[in-house]
């Protein structure tokens, strides 16, 4: 068919113009167009006029054909559609057929997380009397104690934590700020880093600064140090399990969701914008109950 390799031109400038597209994304883009032109000249199709909702059908099952996952599909199918929004604006065509088009959501993955005793584990592996233990210490207080990301903890600042009522003020995803409330493991923790261990962190440097967290050297700790720091504490630990940070986040919701707190509460310490983010955490919950029945009422197993 004629023009396609001008309009994918025209496309791929409005990617990188318009869109601010990276050269990564945009590769894809093409690889995933050039995959779907060789499928329309094989089909003998004359114009894009002519793609409809029957031809996108059959694309798609060739593609599942193929044994591709779903998440490729969905990528594919995802990058023609906007190539095909983008002709419609252009006025290449009247209808996207794409646009007709829905796609079964893959199912989210149940999040792992940490039993209590593995957490204890974790706790007792660190050796407080140093400041490097002591920050490690708070830094897994804060973690599990508040559910806050990795990102969060690393931007916490002296003056975002009070004391007095026992909350920190965290800075989430767009800048968004929220109260969240620690316990008394993570207020003892934190006490003790910011008192003892992180002056002698400062006095390395000899300069000032407001982070809480600090790494070896005395400056602001970077997201990556605090997982090479969690990764330090499970070895330390003797533990055969993989812990990044937002397992420490998964594990905090799923205590929480045991332990009887409603999915609103959760949702809003988490700080998620919507109720489904936080809803994957009830499979666990489900199953943790499902298995304290099967093992605690008589007639429960034949």
């Amino acid at each position: 068919m004629e023009k396609l390799e001008q309009f994918q031109r025209e496309f791929t400038e409005y990617l990188q113009i318009e869109k601010n597209a990276s050269p990564y994304t945009v590769e894809y883009y093409n690889h995933d167009l050039e995959e779907f032109f060789t499928f329309v000249n094989q089909e003998g199709i004359g114009t894009l006029q002519e793609v409809d909702q029957r031809f996108v059908r059959v694309f798609l099952t060739t593609l599942y054909e193929r044994k591709l996952t779903r998440k490729s599909v969905s990528r594919k199918i995802s990058s023609i559609r906007s190539f095909f929004k983008f002709l419609e604006r252009e006025g290449v065509i009247e209808t996207n057929a794409f646009m007709l088009i829905t796609l079964p959501k893959a199912p989210k993955p149940i999040p792992g997380f940490l039993y209590e005793e593995e957490m204890i584990k974790l706790f007792e592996s660190n050796d407080t009397s140093n400041p490097l233990g002591q920050r490690n210490q708070a830094i897994l207080e804060t973690l599990y104690g508040t559910g806050i990301r990795v990102s969060e903890c690393q931007n916490l600042r002296l003056k975002d934590i009070d004391f007095s009522i026992g909350t920190l003020l965290v800075k989430g995803k767009g800048n968004k700020e929220r109260y969240v409330p620690f316990g008394s493991f993570a207020e003892k923790a934190l006490q003790l880093y910011i008192q003892d261990g992180r002056k002698q962190l400062l006095e390395k440097t000899g300069a000032s600064t407001e982070a809480v967290f600090l790494n070896s050297r005395g400056n602001p700790i970077t997201t990556r140090g605090i997982r090479v720091v969690l990764n330090k504490m499970v070895e330390n630990a003797a533990l055969t399990i993989r812990v990044h940070p937002h397992k420490l986040r998964h594990t905090f919701a799923t205590h929480m969701l045991n332990e009887g707190a409603d999915l609103r509460t959760v949702q809003e310490l988490l700080g998620h914008e919507s109720l489904s983010s936080t809803q994957v955490y009830t499979h666990v919950s489900k199953d943790h109950l499902r298995n304290i029945y099967l093992n605690s009422h008589p007639r429960a197993k034949g």
